[in-house]
């Protein structure tokens, strides 16, 4: 019984190996992106820092953030697509 709720509970239960792969594949490439946008807007951060900006902090924090989060929905929406194939 236990074992049939935790099936039910995740996502990755009945997935063929290739889409688990492909899903594998969609997160190691969404999380090397989302990394590489946050290593380049922290340069940034750290430039307008030095340079007594603070608006701009501001405006590149929100930026960064919302670069995550559309970057995490675009994520969701392709594993989503391998998840269920044709719809």
């Amino acid at each position: 019984l236990a074992m049939e709720r935790l099936n039910k509970s995740s996502p990755m239960a009945n997935l063929t190996d290739t889409q688990k792969k492909e899903i594998a594949e969609l997160d190691s490439k969404y999380a090397a992106r989302i990394a590489e946008r946050e290593l380049f807007l922290k340069g940034k951060i750290a430039e307008a820092i030095s340079g007594g900006d603070i608006g701009a902090v501001e405006e590149l924090e929100k930026q960064m953030s919302s670069e995550r989060k559309a970057l995490q929905i675009e994520l969701e929406e392709k594993k989503e697509a391998v998840r269920k194939p044709g719809s």
